[in-house]
Parts: C-alpha cells; structure tokens; sequence
C-alpha cells in the first residue's frame, strides 16, 4: 500500500466503547450468510460483493464510520472502494474482524 493509501485500525476496546457510547457507527462488509451467522450488535450491513459507498451510515458530530469484516482483507478493499467514490470519512477499520471479536469472547447477535 502506497502511503496515500493507508487507513486506520481501530482497537477492540475502542471499538467497544465507541459502540457503547454511540461514536462508533459499524458497517459489516461480509456477505450475507456471515452477516446472519454472527455480527457484531448495532453493525449496519453492505456486502464487499454489493459495496456501495453511498449506502455507508453519515458521521454526525463526534461520530465515527469503522468497517469490519472477518480478518480484515475485505474492509481494507471496502474503504479503498469508498476513497474513489469520495467518502474520505470511511477511513477505519477493526482490522481483526469478527474473528478478533470472537476470540476476545465478544458477543454476536445472529440473523440479519
């Protein structure tokens, strides 16, 4: 990745209390049967296969959009796309995914 192209990572305890306090706006980028077996509670859902930028949750005041999917290939590819269609707010990513989320014994809400 060139340096223009990078993005931020966002710890599991950020995004915990980010989702707790209402900063943190989650966009799950997995597809639909991953999505119903197990997201993460509050995570809006815009399939990588679907991606569409314009769909993505608007940041209010002190909020912030972070993109997740399994183990972070996917989001990495979602907020590249968003970057080309102008949403340079859509920088963020929980780069462990659900698989970090799961092995820290997080909960998951299951169906869509």
């Amino acid at each position: 990745m060139s340096a223009g192209n990078q993005f931020n990572d966002i710890s599991l305890e950020e995004l915990k209390s980010g989702l707790a306090s209402g900063r943190v706006l989650l966009v799950d980028v997995r597809e639909a049967d991953e999505y119903a077996a197990g997201h993460i509670a509050g995570a809006s859902f815009n399939p990588l296969s679907k991606f569409d930028p314009s769909q993505l949750p608007v940041a209010g005041e002190g909020q912030q959009v972070i993109i997740y999917c399994r183990s972070g290939k996917r989001s990495v590819s979602a907020m590249e796309q968003a970057r080309l269609l102008g949403r340079r707010d859509a920088d963020t990513h929980f780069g462990g995914g659900i698989l970090a989320w799961l092995n820290a014994g997080e909960p998951v809400v299951q169906g869509m």
